[in-house]
């Protein structure tokens, strides 16, 4: 009696084991990027593609949407200095969409549909650029002296930056990823640190700072990093030790391009995504 009731808890233990076992190793696979994973989020909100990209796009132009009205709220209150508030527009917009094209499907459909969401704010861009629209408060909050024309200019081309980011290269692209990091964060942080902290000037621009140029540098590849692990943890691109040189190669190189002269009269927005795109093309 002893011995077969010794052998059933055996058998019990042996089958609780087993499904133990089973169950951590489906746990695993669940959140391993494996390509099951990868064409689950093909379709992340419905088994209809269009249906999934639609749903994506309303809920992407709402974050960026949100983002864009928090920050204009903050400069009508004046709760930050205007090019402080301006340079955090700059920074959060553009690289919490970049967080958002993980909803969309991955074939041309999907980057072409997370590229109208910043298409129509280049529509908007040119209408108060041009003084068709009236829109005092997107005027304050990204312009830095509060001049409408601005828009026309920075504003427009970091709109313009994105959609190209979205429609031609998408998020499989370091490509991608380096222009709109380092645009965002790369030259968001440079001036943001070159004010507070830029006292040694460099030597062949005196509007521009030592370490302004190493924020940018350091924040950009930073921010590179960031979204790279983001996509790769998702099965969207493969992490590399090429991959990581590479976007510190096109950080420096951008942060090289910001503090020359010439990129302020032509403006950041258009030469750092420039710089991006031409010195990736090499290194990726």
């Amino acid at each position: 009696m002893h011995s077969s009731k010794t052998s059933k808890r055996r058998r019990y233990g042996t089958c609780i084991r087993f499904l133990m076992k089973k169950d951590c190793f489906s746990f695993i696979q669940l959140l391993s990027p494996t390509p099951r994973r990868r064409r689950r989020f093909r379709t992340m909100f419905s088994d209809s593609l269009l249906v999934s990209d639609l749903i994506a796009e309303g809920v992407s132009g709402g974050v960026a949407l949100s983002l864009l009205k928090l920050w204009e709220h903050t400069a009508r209150r004046g709760v930050f200095d205007q090019k402080l508030n301006r340079k955090l527009v700059h920074i959060t917009v553009g690289l919490a969409f970049m967080l958002c094209w993980l909803m969309f499907s991955s074939g041309r459909q999907g980057a072409l549909f997370a590229a109208l969401i910043p298409a129509v704010n280049i529509i908007k861009m040119l209408l108060t650029g041009l003084g068709i629209l009236k829109d005092d408060a997107t005027v304050l909050s990204m312009t830095r002296y509060g001049d409408y024309r601005e828009l026309l200019k920075g504003p427009l081309y970091y709109a313009a930056t994105i959609t190209l980011a979205s429609a031609v290269y998408w998020r499989t692209s370091p490509i991608a990823i380096a222009a709109v990091c380092n645009m965002c964060a790369g030259d968001g942080m440079a001036d943001i640190v070159g004010r507070r902290f830029g006292g040694q000037k460099l030597p062949y621009n005196q509007n521009k700072s030592v370490n302004g140029s190493i924020a940018m540098a350091s924040f950009g590849f930073l921010a590179s990093l960031g979204i790279m692990m983001y996509y790769a943890s998702f099965g969207f691109m493969e992490e590399s030790a090429k991959l990581v040189i590479g976007f510190l190669v096109v950080s420096v190189a951008t942060a090289l391009v910001e503090s020359h002269p010439l990129s302020t009269e032509l403006d950041d927005n258009l030469t750092v995504p420039l710089t991006a795109v031409l010195v990736g093309s090499f290194v990726f």
